[in-house]
């Protein structure tokens, strides 16, 4: 494990053990335990690349200097702030698609004993993050802008998964949406929110980084037709799930013939070489060089990549 990856979880068992110890709240011994239980499964279960890439941009952004201890602390804080927003997005998310698996195991309201009162876990997740920029951030001249920033990109996610659920009901296929369903839904808060976070704890106004909202937005957009592609005619053990709305095995083979058919690998290779020129153009008009080196990172990390 790297040192950064220790040094995270090392402020995930904090931030962990204030919550369950906040003053504000009588625990009992069997409430503490489920809340804890709930984090441990669905907060920690992913690669953390959101939350890793806040303490990433915001070296590079203060040109690799080393970070204090607090500073560290604080990046990973915010790290962990869009960790437990994507934890809750992912446990109602579940409950609404009827999943049963996520990251390899039981969807959490699957779990014995968890059912709906997985609903109000999932409030407490977005509860949590409150707590943890009150706590860590209350006395910071960008107090109020974390706080919209994290409302903002809920609103635009809540909004996406709107837009998703009601084109998926039966016989309402629409993937014209799918586009504006992955901006609003996936870019915003996978990777939007870690720079944006970034930028704040720099002392940076949001509002004169607009380009790079757009930038890291068409990065997102970017990544999940590379997600869709990569279902699709990625590794044979994956199978599609591009497979225009219907969970049959025969299904599935068929549309993929018709792919085959419609030459979309080579039309994928063609979105992937004009939308990466398209991005690398807007990050390299940038004024600010520190910038640049996040959108860069960002664009390494998941162009051409197979997985």
């Amino acid at each position: 494990m790297t040192d950064l990856k220790s040094r995270f979880l090392q402020v995930y068992s904090v931030l962990k053990s204030e919550l369950l110890n906040d003053p504000d709240f009588e625990f009992t011994d069997d409430s503490r335990h489920w809340v804890e239980r709930m984090l441990d499964y669905n907060v920690l279960g992913g690669k953390l690349n959101r939350g890793l890439s806040v303490v990433d941009s915001y070296k590079l952004l203060k040109l690799g200097k080393e970070l204090t201890d607090d500073e560290m602390f604080l990046a990973c804080s915010l790290g962990w702030c869009i960790e437990w927003l994507q934890a809750y997005f992912l446990v109602l998310d579940d409950i609404m698609d009827g999943s049963h698996t996520r990251r390899g195991q039981p969807c959490w309201f699957r779990m014995p004993k968890v059912g709906m009162i997985a609903v109000n876990d999932g409030l407490i997740l977005r509860n949590h993050i409150s707590r943890i920029l009150k706590k860590h951030f209350k006395g910071k001249p960008y107090y109020v802008d974390l706080l919209d920033l994290f409302n903002e990109v809920e609103f635009q996610t809540t909004h996406g998964q709107m837009i998703d659920l009601i084109t998926t009901l039966v016989g309402e296929k629409d993937l014209s949406k799918h586009r504006r369903i992955v901006q609003y839904k996936t870019a915003y808060y996978s990777f939007y929110l870690p720079v944006a976070c970034a930028l704040l704890m720099l002392g940076e106004n949001l509002d004169n980084h607009v380009n790079v909202k757009e930038t890291l937005v068409e990065m997102g957009i970017y990544f999940q037709v590379q997600d869709d592609y990569l279902d699709c005619f990625g590794d044979p053990e994956t199978i599609g799930k591009e497979n225009y709305g219907k969970d049959d095995p025969a299904c599935v083979t068929k549309v993929k013939e018709l792919y085959q058919a419609l030459k979309l690998q080579d039309a994928y290779l063609e979105y992937e070489q004009t939308s990466y020129e398209k991005i690398t153009n807007s990050i390299e008009a940038h004024p600010s060089k520190a910038v640049q080196a996040v959108l860069k990172s960002f664009l390494a990390k998941i162009y051409k990549r197979q997985k």
